[in-house]
């Protein structure tokens, strides 16, 4: 009898569980049921093997030993109708294989007294590489600068993984990879990022398969570089894309990524969720990226980048880790009494969840008697494979059974007498001697003895009663219905026992909740006593589900539940997928995610395409509203030959839900491109020459391939169009030549572009005109006088012609003919004066002037002579000038005026002392102005009007002018050009009002 029982009111049962010493065990105690040692495995059988057999392993250890069986496709091998097949020991042993025969999956079942075990399924499969096709490859012409891909196409063959390397010209010489060249181990391609002359040759792709052991390659593949002088550049163009990858976790991988461009684009890597893993490693210039050991952690988006001066290109795709089926509980050999109870408990993660069966002696089964001792295997399956897990369960039982039972209540002395009385009221004794005792009251609290008799004797066990209240729940929890984010109570109380500590514990669809690792959102009522109100606090939608409050004490416990929905916006729709593909139009279908307990109402699709980038748009759909009950929708108003990916985002009364995962990526159809070039203009150029400029398409507008432009031009006043065709995209002018042309003559002018579907609009007609010729005219009347030993200044009679853009001056010593090393300053067709500076004292210089437009520079004006002044520099009385200009430090405004300020000089050893400063205030793009002098290192200035000066600082001396610096001052509005004039002001007076507006010639 079990000792001391406490049980509330109601039902009760006692149990009297007596064992002889005499027990018959039914096993020798030395033998056990087959565990396996070697078990077959995966193989693959290359078709000209000249070993002509094929052997599959099975040895199990067992006592007695084991016998051996082997299934093919879950059909049992018999050795007597297929002579192939040969037991060697456990090993299965297949001569002469023959493929369309002997392929398939095959276990081996070991059987011995105890019971029978099944290996894991091992196939068998016949590899094979075939020869690469005997015709000739076709050469590959390619202009140096461009990108090149040889294309393997390897033969036929069994199993998929090769490997791949090319010849060069002969074998053995293979090519070596750089950043340049790069080989897909996934297509065998040989790609060139930008082909050079040096790689002229005949190139072979060379094909391995290790599991078989056999190489072979291909015809040799002539690749010719076409010279092209300037050699052109390209943007990015990713053309290795890895593609979306599944792993499994311990796994290494590789990703490949590789772009052609010129110059040669440089490969970056990186994860859109995160860092990358720290387990990976970049190499092949950039072109692999390979993660080792792949934990779950390291599943996402990953992107590479291609870029260079020209241009970038991206790509992504998703890796997914998975997991082979692994044992995280596991089952173990074990000896149980007959009719008991027993749990046998197996767990195994992975991913995809495994799915665990269970296997007797290779067979289903059920219940625990006798018959149930055996060899029992958990086996959990998922899509990557299956684990086994074994055990032996042996079933003991009783020989002698006991023949008489009694029970004796308190104060009772007439165990027989009672025995009838209570058998036949509340109390019945069951055929294993337990007592029952029906409807329980206090009275029947007390201690119970237990006689049992039989031919070998007597025995009894006494145990002690204690009568308690019945737990019951007073206040049961509620049925509640929330929103998403608000807080939720389940109330619970109880009536117990006062004796008795009761507790309350909560779960959720029979999972205890743990308010320690939960206490964000679970909390207990702080009252505690008989009360267990649960508290829900921020509840989410994960929150939704049956509550059971268990009100429990050390004698019995009582449940009641309730269930608890949290309504919120929609789970993220799945399955997005394209079909019916057109040029400006797809047709999306999906699958409803969760409504979570509120109607879809409606659905928005959203897209983006590889110009967007990261940046998703609501698409326009067919209807336009997509109603909650729909599952398909076709977008429209799409680009042509554009690269989309779609997601699709559901939407109910509580808010719109998050984003389903994007649709793989699809380009849409070519078509006829639309949109015409823009800002048609032109002119201008060399003579003889006609310059069409434009604005190029967008490449969101190419529409399809081969894009280029058509330009049609003629002259105002002829009827036939000339055309001329612009293969490159991103081309934005075309310069016609013809010696014919005359100067300054109107054409009209139109562009349109093409691709491969057609021809698109025209733009509208633009009127520009043929470049001019060079002026014709000599500016005249130049002359000039020297301001310093160092400056001059010149000036002239303007040219009349109107296509004159401006003027260019020379000036040089005329002794020792130095007119190839002469000076210039080039001037606005506005101004006709101009400052000449660092001249050298005391020298003869001639000066020449000649007006000039886009065509040229017209004649020069006649020679015109000055002698620099003999200014002390080289009296040899004084050193020279200083060499260093000041420093500027600061521009202030103050007021209406700006302060200038600037670092004191400090001359040379060889240089003259510093005198002064001065000072030239002038507007920007003349070379005139006002000049002040001081010998303070700072000055105030009045801030212009309108339009831009320039303050230009210098420091002087008895040895000259030193060198100048500037600084620009804004005025507030832009103003007509000042007329050009020089005077000199004392820089101790107010500058005259002359400087704010003068209009003097």
């Amino acid at each position: 009898i079990r000792p001391d029982n406490l049980v509330s009111h109601g039902l009760i049962v006692f149990r009297c569980l007596l064992a002889n010493s005499k027990r018959a065990v039914m096993y020798d105690a030395t033998g056990y049921g087959p565990v396996f040692e070697d078990q077959p495995v995966d193989t693959i059988y290359p078709e000209e093997s000249p070993e002509a057999k094929i052997t599959m392993s099975c040895r199990a250890r067992a006592n007695p030993p084991a016998t051996y069986t082997w299934r093919l496709n879950s059909r049992n091998i018999d050795q007597d109708e297929d002579n192939h097949y040969t037991l060697v020991g456990g090993n299965l042993v297949i001569s002469n294989p023959i493929k369309n025969k002997h392929v398939g999956k095959y276990t081996c079942k070991a059987t011995n007294d105890y019971g029978t075990v099944v290996s894991r399924e091992a196939a068998v499969q016949f590899g094979y590489l075939d020869f690469f096709s005997s015709e000739e490859r076709e050469a590959v012409y390619v202009k140096e600068g461009q990108g090149a891909v040889l294309l393997c196409a390897p033969p036929p063959h069994y199993p998929d993984e090769l490997s791949f390397r090319w010849i060069l010209n002969e074998f053995p010489v293979f090519i070596p990879l750089d950043k340049r060249r790069f080989i897909s181990q996934t297509t065998g391609n040989l790609f060139i990022s930008k082909v050079d002359s040096s790689d002229s040759g005949n190139y072979s792709c060379f094909v391995s398969s290790a599991s078989i052991a056999k190489s072979v390659f291909s015809k040799f593949i002539p690749l010719v570089p076409l010279a092209e002088r300037p050699i052109r550049k390209y943007p990015a163009d990713i053309k290795v894309k890895f593609p979306d990858t599944f792993a499994l976790v311990g796994q290494n991988i590789t990703l490949e990524c590789f772009a052609l461009g010129n110059p040669i684009p440089q490969i970056r890597w990186r994860k859109m969720d995160g860092e990358l893993p720290a387990n990976h490693e970049v190499s092949m210039a950039g072109a692999h990226l390979q993660l080792y050991h792949v934990q779950y952690e390291d599943e996402g988006t990953y992107e590479c980048e291609a870029l260079n001066s020209k241009g970038k290109d991206w790509h992504r795709a998703r890796v997914s880790v998975e997991a082979f089926p692994e044992w995280t509980e596991s089952i173990s050999s074990t000896e149980r009494d007959i009719s008991s109870d027993y749990t046998m408990s197996c767990e195994a993660s992975g991913k995809p969840k495994p799915h665990v069966h269970w296997l007797k002696n290779g067979y289903p089964f059920r219940g625990l008697t006798f018959e149930d001792s055996g060899m029992y295997q958990c086996r959990a399956e998922n899509r990557h494979g299956v684990v086994y897990a074994d055990a032996e369960l042996r079933v003991i039982g009783e020989l002698n059974s006991l023949s008489d039972y009694a029970w004796l209540r308190p104060m009772q002395c007439c165990i027989l007498e009672i025995i009838c009385f209570v058998s036949f009221i509340r109390m019945l004794i069951w055929e294993d001697g337990s007592l029952e005792i029906l409807n329980v009251t206090r009275a029947d609290e007390g201690r119970y003895t237990c006689f049992a008799e039989n031919d070998r004797g007597k025995a009894n066990s006494t145990g002690f009663l204690s009568i308690t209240e019945a737990t019951k729940i007073t206040l049961a929890p509620s049925n509640a219905d929330v929103t998403a984010g608000e807080s939720a109570s389940m109330q619970c109380a109880a009536s117990h026992d006062s004796t008795l500590d009761i507790t309350f514990v909560w779960t959720m669809d029979g999972r205890s909740i743990d308010f320690d690792r939960d206490g964000s959102h679970y909390e207990r009522n702080p009252n505690g006593g008989s009360s267990g109100e649960l508290i829900i606090k921020n509840t989410q939608l994960n929150h939704s589900g049956r509550y059971t409050c268990t009100a429990q004490t050390p004698v019995d416990n009582v449940s009641a539940s309730a269930d608890l929905v949290v309504r919120g916006p929609p789970g993220p729709p799945g399955g997005v997928r394209v079909e019916e593909i057109r040029n400006k139009s797809v047709r999306l279908i999906w699958s409803s995610g969760a409504d979570n307990h509120s109607p879809i109402s409606k659905y928005t699709v959203q897209c983006r395409d590889w110009f967007s980038k990261e940046d998703w748009r609501d698409a326009t759909t067919s209807p336009p509203d997509v109603e909650g009950n729909a599952e398909t929708a076709t977008v429209v108003d799409l680009f042509p030959w554009t690269e989309y990916e779609f997601r699709v985002i559901a939407t109910n009364t509580l808010g719109t839900g998050d984003p389903s995962s994007p649709s793989p990526k699809v380009t849409t159809l070519e078509a006829v491109p639309v949109v015409a070039p823009s800002d048609i203009g032109g002119g201008g150029g060399t003579s003889k020459e006609l310059t069409i400029t434009w604005t190029p398409v967008q490449p969101q507008y190419y529409y399809g391939r081969n894009f280029g432009y058509i330009i049609a031009f003629k002259p105002h006043d002829v009827y036939e169009w000339m055309k001329v065709t612009v293969a490159d995209p991103e081309a934005k002018h075309y310069v016609h030549k013809d010696s014919s042309i005359p100067a300054s003559t109107e054409f009209q002018v139109k562009v349109k572009a093409f691709n491969i579907k057609g021809e698109g609009p025209y733009s509208l007609t633009a009127v520009i005109y043929s470049a001019q010729d060079v002026p014709s005219e000599a500016p005249t009347s130049v002359e000039a006088r020297a301001l310093s030993a160092t400056e001059a200044i010149v000036w002239w009679l303007p040219v009349t012609q109107h296509t004159v853009e401006g003027y260019q001056v020379r000036y040089w010593m005329k002794v020792e003919d130095r007119e190839a090393s002469s000076q210039r300053v080039v001037v606005s067709s506005r101004e006709n004066q101009t400052r000449l500076e660092n001249m050298r004292p005391n020298s003869p210089y001639l000066i020449e002037v000649r007006a000039y437009n886009a065509a040229g520079y017209g004649p020069p004006s006649h020679h015109f002579q000055i002698y620099t002044k003999k200014a002390q520099l080289f009296d040899f009385c004084f050193p020279p000038a200083p060499s260093r200009p000041p420093k500027i430090i600061s521009k202030k405004l103050k007021g209406t005026s700006v302060n200038i300020a600037w670092e004191h000089v400090e001359p040379l050893a060889n240089e003259s002392t510093i005198d002064g400063y001065k000072v030239l205030y002038r507007k920007a793009g003349l070379s005139t102005g006002l000049l002040y002098t001081t010998g303070k290192r700072s000055i105030d200035l009045p801030m212009p009007r309108d339009g831009d000066c320039v303050v230009e600082v210098r420091a002087y001396s008895e040895g000259g002018d030193g060198a100048v610096a500037q600084v620009r001052i804004s005025g507030k509005h832009q103003s007509k050009p000042l007329h050009p004039f020089y005077m000199t002001v004392d820089s101790t007076k107010d500058p005259p009002s002359i400087l704010n507006d003068c209009r003097l010639h």
